[in-house]
């Protein structure tokens, strides 16, 4: 559910940008920061080119770990930078809650809880779950989606607005929904058993979410389809004027 292309809570493209990408009316879709003071700008192109770099060590290290010593070893040696880079994007939350980006606060924060769930709650708690291809799978998944994202963002922040980097935040998201989504669902699917062991009121969460991961993935995913489709008719206009 919350691998993916998430639901752009911080698509704040500048002003330069959005003029560039409005067609007969039709402005590049997401929502978008706030008029702003120029501080809090550059605070969120720092907090976007930090994120790209911070997910950009994980992807590395995954990269060469994998083929190098195997998925066991993966955990002990990028685990503890993943699960605090991630926790570090609680901020997006509070972004949105706070009005500094214009995003729905409630898809936010179903993309920020899954994915604190995973490296919290069952990762870090049952360690032995991170020596299987569904760990690495999970963290390629994300760390692809948040260097594309972070990356879009910043370049939009700063008045670019690079073809690649935006054909690969919408079109990326058909492999690493997949990807992602699957890992996720087996890593929770396999901590219902060490979690017995510590709570019986433990496995009931963990199959009450697996439950919800289905109707909470089509939301995510529908909600990029729409954004896609929006990015499309926009360049679509472009090229007939």
């Amino acid at each position: 559910m919350s691998t993916s292309a998430p639901p752009d809570p911080l698509d704040t493209s500048s002003p330069r940008s959005r003029r560039a990408h409005t067609v007969s009316g039709t402005k590049t879709p997401g929502p978008k920061i706030l008029q702003s003071s120029s501080p809090k700008k550059q605070y969120l192109i720092l907090y976007n080119f930090f994120s790209t770099l911070s997910w950009l060590v994980v992807l590395g290290r995954i990269v060469l770990l994998v083929p190098l010593v195997g998925f066991g070893r993966v955990y002990p040696a990028v685990g503890s930078f993943a699960k605090w880079t991630q926790t570090v994007a609680l901020l997006e939350v509070v972004h949105a809650a706070t009005g500094i980006v214009r995003a729905p606060i409630s898809t936010t924060a179903m993309q920020v809880a899954s994915r604190i769930l995973l490296v919290w709650g069952i990762v870090d708690p049952f360690p032995l779950l991170a020596k299987s291809a569904a760990y690495s799978s999970m963290l390629l998944a994300w760390s692809v989606t948040e260097v594309i994202r972070y990356s879009f963002f910043t370049f939009s922040l700063s008045g670019y607005s690079p073809a690649l980097i935006s054909w690969l935040r919408y079109n990326m998201f058909f492999v690493l929904y997949p990807l992602g989504i699957s890992s996720e669902c087996w890593l929770i699917y396999s901590a219902i058993g060490p979690a017995r062991e510590v709570r019986v009121e433990y496995t009931w969460i963990l199959q009450l979410i697996l439950l919800v991961y289905v109707p909470g993935s089509y939301i995510l995913f529908t909600h990029m389809m729409a954004q896609r489709r929006k990015v499309m008719r926009g360049k679509q206009a472009q090229k007939t004027l």
